[in-house]
This record gives C-alpha cells, sequence and structure tokens, in this order.
C-alpha cells in the first residue's frame, strides 16, 4: 500500500501561482524602478576613474574605522582593479549596499517590535529560524516568478536570507539593557519612545552593528550564489568560470570577494557606533 504523501510542494505552488497572477505586475514595475536605479548608480560609479573612487573609499574606510584598514582597502582594491574585475566589483557593491539596506530598514524595526512585544517575539524567532536553516538557494525559485531573471530577484532574495541577524541581534541588543537603568527612566518619567531612543538604542548600538555586520556578510555571499539567475558582478565572473572551467580567472574572482568581504568586515567591525550616535 502506497503512503499518502502530503502535498506540500503543490500547496506552496498554488500560492505562487496565485501571487504571480494577482501581484506580479506590482512586482515588475518595482523591478523596473529598482534594476533601473541600479543601473544608474553603477554607471555613474563607472563614470568616476576607478583611482579616484578607490582613494575615495579608502579614505572613507580610515575615517569611519583606522589607518591600517584605510591601507588595506587602498591596496586591496587596487589589487582588484588590477585583475581587471573593477566593473564587476562595482556592480556586486552595488547589490550588496542596496540589498544591506532593505534588510536593515525592515529588520531593525522588526528586532525593535520583538524587543518590546513579547508575542511579536513569539512569532517572529520562530519564522527567523525557518529563514535561517533554509538553503540558500530556495530563495532563488520564488524571486523569478516575481522579478523575473537579474539583480532586482537577486536583490529580493539576498534581502531576505540576510535579515535574520538584523532582527535578532537589535532584538538581543535592547533586551540586554540593563533593567535598573530602564526602571531609573521609568522613575524620572520618560516616555516609551524617550527610552528607546535616549537610552535602549544607544546601549544597543553596538549590538545592532554587529547584527548588520553578519547582514553585510551575508548579502555578498548570497550575492555570489544569486549569480544563477543573472546577478552578475563578480559572482557572475565565478559562475562564468565554473560552467567554462576556467580555473584562473574564477580564482581571481573569488579572491576579488574575499577582499571585498574583508575590507567591508573589518570596517563595520571597527566603527565606533556609540560615539557617532552622540554625535548625532
Amino acid at each position: 500500500m502506497e503512503m499518502y504523501k502530503i502535498p506540500i510542494g503543490a500547496w506552496i505552488e498554488q500560492v505562487i501561482e496565485f501571487l504571480t497572477d494577482h501581484v506580479a505586475f506590482l512586482t515588475h514595475i518595482i523591478s523596473s524602478i529598482i534594476e533601473s536605479g541600479l543601473d544608474l548608480f553603477v554607471e555613474w560609479v563607472l563614470f568616476v576613474p576607478p583611482w579616484l573612487v578607490i582613494i575615495v573609499l579608502a579614505i572613507s574606510a580610515g575615517l569611519l574605522s583606522n589607518r591600517r584598514i584605510a591601507i588595506g582597502t587602498l591596496l586591496g582594491l587596487g589589487l582588484i582593479w588590477n585583475l581587471g574585475l573593477w566593473e564587476a566589483t562595482v556592480a556586486t557593491l552595488a547589490l550588496v549596499l542596496i540589498s544591506t539596506c532593505f534588510s536593515v530598514l525592515v529588520g531593525v524595526p522588526f528586532g525593535i517590535l520583538s524587543a518590546l512585544s513579547p508575542m511579536v517575539r513569539k512569532i517572529v524567532m520562530p519564522v527567523l529560524d525557518f529563514m535561517q536553516t533554509m538553503p540558500a538557494f530556495v530563495y532563488l525559485i520564488p524571486a523569478i516568478p516575481f522579478f523575473g531573471l537579474g539583480p532586482v530577484a537577486a536583490i529580493f532574495t539576498t534581502m531576505v536570507f540576510a535579515m535574520p541577524p538584523a532582527i535578532r541581534m537589535t532584538c538581543l541588543g535592547i533586551q540586554q539593557v540593563p533593567e535598573n537603568l530602564i526602571e531609573a527612566a521609568d522613575a524620572f518619567g520618560s516616555t516609551t519612545n524617550q527610552k528607546l531612543f535616549k537610552l535602549q538604542l544607544p546601549l544597543a548600538a553596538p549590538t545592532i552593528m554587529a547584527g548588520i555586520n553578519q547582514t553585510i556578510m551575508l548579502s555578498l555571499s548570497m550575492v555570489v550564489i544569486a549569480a544563477m539567475i543573472g546577478a552578475g558582478g563578480l559572482g557572475g565572473e565565478v559562475w562564468r568560470a565554473i560552467q567554462r572551467l576556467w580555473m584562473g580567472r574564477g580564482f581571481e574572482a573569488g579572491i576579488a570577494v574575499v577582499i571585498i568581504a574583508m575590507i567591508l568586515d573589518r570596517t563595520t567591525q571597527n566603527i565606533n557606533v556609540s560615539k557617532l550616535w552622540r554625535k548625532g
């Protein structure tokens, strides 16, 4: 006797087909807008001489972190330029930047709500567990019918894949604020917004920044995987090298990805968020 199989896959396909029939027109409009903005950003950066962009990025890294990281940024980006991967690197940085911004804009507010509301936390945390354990390649499947092949589908999948750390670390940072400080703020008559913006978020800023750091790293890793649906950039170079067995070119693109990851990781790790928050 054949065992009955629960048709989970069929149910998921029906949901995706329903959403495609009723929402796809809106997602295609959003896709066109984002892709136009992405192309404009990449063209603008590529219009500027690479050496000038590299110097500006190195100075920015130095201002945000320290001189050692600035020198590493200068040398690393210089090597990428020398390898002929500058255009692909700019495309990858644009995808990572946009994906991270969307992930943070959605993730941080959800993290705040999760920290302040036990009910929201009970709903959000299991969803995050599901999102983090799902294989990264699965996220590519529903993106295609909604956004088509290309960088916008890559941004969508990257955002979904990279968002959980931003939510978790924001929630954790706010929960770790000492209870005696919360009680002192309540004793002085602070409102919920005053406690959040003047006490909890400033103290939680380093933890939130650690979550953003992990979001950036996951965005970079997912952008490379998303080359399979036409994301381009350094991931596209790696994917092309795999298809054509260009071992040397594949390793060069991989080295470029490592350099970008190290620059972003070291820079974000060394930002003094609490100091910047007080200045703001």
